[in-house]
């Protein structure tokens, strides 16, 4: 992996990581094995889902972000295997903690928070890199 691209991805994963570690200490625990990169895949995982369905609903909606449909749906699919693969949690713990997500960035101006880094990762994954 080039270290240029692995830096960025670094920092990517860093963006989205420190909100979401301040959330769980203030909300609810992880389920168990699910780390600080599983949860930041996971919750771009879900905002490229809310973003995807709302341009999917309403043409013209949403028109800060690029078409989601395709590439957020490839990237949410391979997140979610990965996530699974990784820490052994089955599908119904990762779909509930994919809901929780999508719950959480639908409060106000949390989906446009996480957006640019959410992003900044999906990019990567399209590199080659881990989603």
């Amino acid at each position: 992996m080039p270290v240029l691209v692995r830096l960025c991805l670094s920092s990517v994963l860093v963006l989205i990581a420190v909100p979401l570690a301040a959330q769980e200490s203030a909300s609810h625990a992880s389920p168990r094995g699910l780390m600080l990169e599983h949860r930041a895949m996971l919750r771009c995982s879900a905002a490229f889902a809310l973003v995807a369905a709302e341009q999917q609903r309403a043409p013209g909606g949403m028109t800060a972000y690029p078409p989601l449909s395709g590439r957020g749906r490839e990237y949410f699919v391979r997140a979610v295997a990965q996530v699974m693969d990784d820490t052994g949690l089955p599908r119904q713990e990762v779909v509930a903690e994919l809901e929780r997500e999508a719950r959480d960035l639908s409060a106000a101006g949390r989906l446009e928070q996480v957006m640019p880094a959410c992003l900044l990762a999906l990019e990567a994954s399209e590199t080659g890199e881990a989603p």
